[in-house]
């Protein structure tokens, strides 16, 4: 459960954060429960008009439209990339974007790190994270990455796995939580406490 923060608005429709999301590109949204992620990525995109591209690393949400639990939308692209066509897949994302503005989904980072085990692997997919955001930022399109976390001491890492997570004064960082009936996203920021958080009726 997370507390009340003074700063806390009620965001149903979804207006507010996407005000806040174009602040900075890529967004992370960190999580500690799988399905209150994928529950609040479907709200998420189903505020949104433009097209979609869904890179389900995790397969979570494919699973939930193939088994039609969640309904299938009609601007939504999913994309189940693997070690094999993801330099593909990354390419077509690139050039996409950079004709017109869409929101890119990677769900979620321990899924891309999953797919690799070389030494250099870190440095690689972070890359490939800025150069969709650097990218993107040419026709407003947004870039969110969401990721499964632990707090260790003052730090977020990934869980399972362990590994530290990419910091840049580029990137809007969250945590997704909830209180007794609604989801509840605090922004993150080590050097200001007490920042603005957004609440969604479940």
């Amino acid at each position: 459960m997370l507390d009340k923060n003074p700063k806390q608005s009620f965001d149903d429709d979804f207006v507010q954060m996407k005000a806040e999301f174009s602040k900075k590109n890529p967004n992370f949204i960190f999580c500690s429960k799988p399905f209150l992620k994928t529950e609040f990525l479907n709200r998420f995109i189903e505020s949104q008009k433009i097209p979609i591209i869904f890179l389900d690393f995790d397969l979570l949400y494919s699973g939930y439209v193939s088994s039609k639990m969640i309904k299938r939308k009609e601007n939504v692209r999913i994309v189940r990339s693997d070690r094999i066509n993801w330099e593909r897949d990354l390419k077509e994302i690139i050039e996409k974007i950079s004709r017109e503005r869409v929101l890119v989904i990677l769900d979620s980072l321990n899924g891309i790190y999953n797919m690799f085990d070389e030494l250099e692997s870190s440095r690689f997919i972070n890359a490939a994270i800025m150069l969709l955001s650097s990218v993107a930022r040419h026709t407003k399109s947004q870039i969110m990455v969401t990721a499964m976390v632990i707090k260790n001491d003052d730090e977020w890492i990934l869980s399972p796995g362990g590994r530290h997570l990419m910091d840049s004064k580029e990137s809007g960082v969250y945590f997704l939580g909830m209180s007794e009936a609604n989801i509840i996203l605090n922004k993150i920021d080590k050097n200001q406490p007490n920042l603005r958080s957004f609440e969604i009726k479940k």
